[in-house]
Parts: structure tokens; C-alpha cells; sequence
């Protein structure tokens, strides 16, 4: 057994369920953190896609009520019907787009340079939706969403297709600018990404299981581990925090971070690989 990797494993799932649902790019930290860490290679995509799922435990342990409520409820509750209908049709422009293009997009960029100039450019957006004066707020409650809304977020998600843009981060500034509450947007973009995820770490696996095998499993079992407990931890404390808080911070957050990786690249400081 590799101590070594199974450390980097740990980091990385750490990394993982830290980011995930924050609005500064989980895939970006990521590639940044395995570009570091020297843990980069074909197997390492497969296992950054796969870890997600352990973040994914987490919301579901967070949700758990809310979800239980919404399988009991299919067959007699209108409201369980259209949440559940709202979460499919938001999830499907990112099955559709990734098939689509998914596959160009990891080949030209998944690269450090790319991660740090969106995280710039996410950066400023999320001070310009921030500081602009709001729209009153139509949608106060995830359950107030109608179809064309979740559309509207799932078009919106796509665009973290393109690392260091931060899939909660589309969605939820997204949203907010749509006239959601930030409590619902947060909500929506914490249930969205339950079939987003798990379908993409699913999908990865499959597509790539040449590339791996048994003696795998402890290096995926600790990434999965210590993203579920990160991600647990995040996500409790981004539903207090939302409450009464801007994302103003994690804007700052971001430009800063993508700056120093530009920056350290350029100069030769720190090696970021391409």
C-alpha cells in the first residue's frame, strides 16, 4: 500500500469537499492542488470526478428529510411531483452539452492557466451581481421554482463545464439574478448537483475502467471518505453563513488566488503544469 498516494488522496477528497459547493470552482482547486501534489495523470481525472460523489453523500445526509419527503410524496403530493420534475429538467442541459462537448473541454481546458483566469473573471462577476441593485425577489422558496426556471439554472450550470467558473457558483449567482432568494438558490443548487454529480462520477468511471483497478480502491475509498467529511462540514456551515452574509468574500477569494497563480507561473515561482 502506497502511503504516499493514499496521503494525496486524502488532500485532494479535503480539497474536494471544501470547494464543491462553494462558489470557487472545486475543479479548479483540483487541478491546481494535483498540479502541485504531482498527482495529474489520466487515473487522477477519473479520480477528481470520482470523489464528487462522496460530496454528494454529504447533501444527501444534510437534505435527508426534505429528500425522504419528496420519494414518499411522488404518488400524492403535486409539490414532490414538480420539485422532482424541476431537479430532471435541470439537470438535463448538462447531460446534453457534456456528451456534446465534455470531452473537448477536458482535452484544451483543464489547464492552470485556464482555472486562474476564470477564477478572475468569476471573481468579478460575482461582485457586479452582488453590488448591483437587486431585482425584488419573486421566488423566496425552492418549491416556488416553475419548469422554466430549473431550465433557466440548468443552462446557467453549463457554464462550470469550463473549469474554475464553479458549478454552485453559476447557480447560484445565476439564480439570484433570475429573482430566486438566495436561500432557494442555494437550495436548488444543492439539489441539482445530486444527479449532476453522481451522473458524472458514474459516467467517468464507466468510460475510463481500463485505466483502472482493485488496487485503486483504497486510493478512491479515502478521497471518497474525506470529501463526504469536508463536504459535510461546507455545506452546514454555507446554509448558516447565507443567511446572513453576501458572497462578496469568495469574489475577493478569487482574484486574489487566480492572480498568484499567474503570477507565481510567470515569474517561475512555482511550476503549475500544463
Amino acid at each position: 500500500m502506497d502511503i504516499v498516494l493514499l496521503i494525496k488522496a486524502a488532500i485532494m477528497g479535503i480539497v474536494e469537499g471544501l470547494t464543491e459547493f462553494l462558489p470557487i470552482s472545486s475543479t479548479g482547486h483540483l487541478i491546481l492542488t494535483g498540479a502541485l501534489l504531482g498527482f495529474d495523470d489520466a487515473k487522477s481525472k477519473v479520480f477528481d470526478i470520482a470523489i464528487q460523489t462522496g460530496a454528494i453523500f454529504a447533501v444527501i445526509l444534510v437534505y435527508w428529510q426534505r429528500l425522504r419527503e419528496v420519494a414518499t410524496g411522488l404518488g400524492s403530493d403535486a409539490r414532490a411531483r414538480r420539485f422532482t420534475l424541476n431537479v430532471a429538467i435541470g439537470f438535463l442541459p448538462a447531460v446534453i452539452l457534456g456528451l456534446l462537448f465534455g470531452k473537448a473541454i477536458k482535452a484544451h481546458l483543464f489547464t492552470p492557466t485556464v482555472v486562474a483566469s476564470t477564477f478572475i473573471i468569476g471573481g468579478f462577476i460575482i461582485l457586479w451581481a452582488e453590488r448591483r441593485q437587486q431585482a425584488a425577489v419573486r421566488i423566496a422558496h425552492v418549491d416556488d421554482m416553475t419548469p422554466l426556471d430549473a431550465l433557466k439554472v440548468g443552462l446557467i450550470q453549463c457554464l462550470a463545464m469550463v473549469p474554475g467558473t464553479s458549478r454552485s457558483g453559476s447557480t447560484i449567482i445565476g439564480g439570484m439574478l433570475m429573482g430566486l432568494s438566495r436561500k432557494a438558490a442555494t437550495d436548488f443548487s444543492f439539489f441539482l448537483a445530486i444527479p449532476t454529480l453522481i451522473g458524472a462520477g458514474a459516467y467517468s468511471l464507466l468510460k475510463e475502467r481500463a485505466l483502472l483497478s482493485m488496487d485503486d480502491v483504497p486510493m478512491f475509498a479515502v478521497g471518497l471518505l474525506f470529501s463526504f467529511i469536508s463536504a459535510w462540514i461546507c455545506v452546514r456551515w454555507l446554509l448558516r453563513y447565507i443567511s446572513s452574509h453576501s458572497f462578496v468574500p469568495f469574489a475577493y477569494y478569487r482574484i486574489v488566488f487566480g492572480v498568484i497563480v499567474l503570477v507565481t507561473s510567470y515569474f517561475g515561482i512555482i511550476v503549475w503544469k500544463d
